[in-house]
């Protein structure tokens, strides 16, 4: 028992590192990360940015209808996931560039793949929502 005037410290857990919670843990990651890349306006955005660097505002016109607020978000989390770069240029008005980092250009080439592959298949998936639909 601790005397008055004393703190009791209950030691905490320590991190589980086992192979199961290591395994859950990655998982998890994996899911948040083709979260990322599966949201529609990342994929705009990083096909855009294959193109070569752009502006915000560029980025926008570019990618309408996507709103100022969603792709300043869109453009927040890829720049924190490593895929995009932002730079800001010393200059009246200022100047905000984006471009894809190497990890972002490692990617660019699945992103393009499944646009293809979506443009390519609206037709027939557009008549298999109709049939099935229509049960």
């Amino acid at each position: 028992m601790a005397s008055p005037g004393t703190t009791t410290i209950t030691p905490t857990s320590a991190p589980d590192h086992s192979p199961a919670a290591n395994c859950e843990q990655r998982r998890a990651l994996i899911r948040d990360v083709l979260e990322r890349i599966g949201d529609k306006w990342s994929v705009v955005v990083i096909c855009q940015l294959g193109h070569g660097t752009r502006r915000f505002n560029e980025l926008r016109r570019q990618s309408d209808p996507i709103t100022q607020r969603m792709l300043s978000a869109t453009l927040r989390g890829l720049e924190r996931d490593g895929l995009v770069t932002r730079t800001v240029h010393d200059s009246k008005p200022p100047r905000v560039d984006y471009t894809l980092t190497p990890r972002g250009l490692s990617l660019l080439d699945v992103v393009r793949g499944l646009a293809s592959w979506a443009e390519g298949n609206v037709t027939d998936i557009l008549a298999s929502r109709a049939l099935f639909d229509g049960r």
